[in-house]
């Protein structure tokens, strides 16, 4: 005797995949997307850290950052973890290997640029103690309100600007304010998250 179909098994339905996370308008696609997640405007204090961003923001120069964020791990590893006592002695024999190293950008201006940076980031360590100490003077107070979108984003402001000029006083390479104001987005300096991203308010 039939049961009406009361006793056949119903199959569980599908749940429908939670939708994606309002992000910035330039996360797309990995790398990109765990790097605005996890690190894009979180403030850094630490001069490793920030000492590798400098040297990776002037090498995006040109290029894409998701170009630059392809080859971290490469950069890291060329560039001895990205320690500046390291790279302010490398040789001409090293520039030569790195110059052969698919793993980086391979422009001379570039490498010679971070062996140079490298020398005058010492030099601001022994001035100020920190590069932290000293390149958090050019951070802006805190905004009220935030970018509404990727039109409101600027390319540099003034606070990029002194930055730039006392950068390049010192003797850094590719420094230019527009690289600046990228280095002041990506170490939290200033939050450009547009306030409809999801990391918007966890950065407040």
């Amino acid at each position: 005797m039939s049961d009406g179909g009361a006793g056949r098994r119903r199959s569980p339905r599908r749940s429908s995949p939670p939708p994606p996370k309002p992000r910035c308008f330039w996360a797309r696609a990995e790398p990109a997307l765990s790097y605005h997640d996890r690190e894009w405007g979180v403030p850094v204090r630490d001069d490793r850290r920030l000492f590798e961003l400098l040297i990776l923001e002037g090498a995006q120069a040109g290029l894409s950052w998701d170009t630059i964020l392809g080859k971290r791990a490469g950069y890291r590893r060329a560039f001895d973890g990205f320690d500046p006592r390291k790279i302010a002695r490398y040789d001409a024999k090293k520039v030569r290997a790195l110059l052969a190293d698919p793993g980086i950008v391979r422009n001379r201006l570039k490498i010679a640029s971070a062996i140079t940076n490298a020398r005058a980031f010492l030099a601001v360590q022994q001035e100020a103690g920190s590069f932290a100490d000293y390149v958090w003077r050019f951070a802006p107070p805190p905004r009220r309100g935030g970018r509404r979108s990727r039109r409101d984003v600027p390319a540099r402001t003034a606070e990029s600007d002194a930055l730039s000029r006392d950068l390049l006083r010192r003797g850094f390479k590719f420094v230019g304010s527009t690289i600046c104001y990228a280095f002041m987005q990506a170490t939290g300096m200033v939050n450009d998250h547009t306030v409809d991203c999801f990391r918007y308010r966890e950065m407040k």
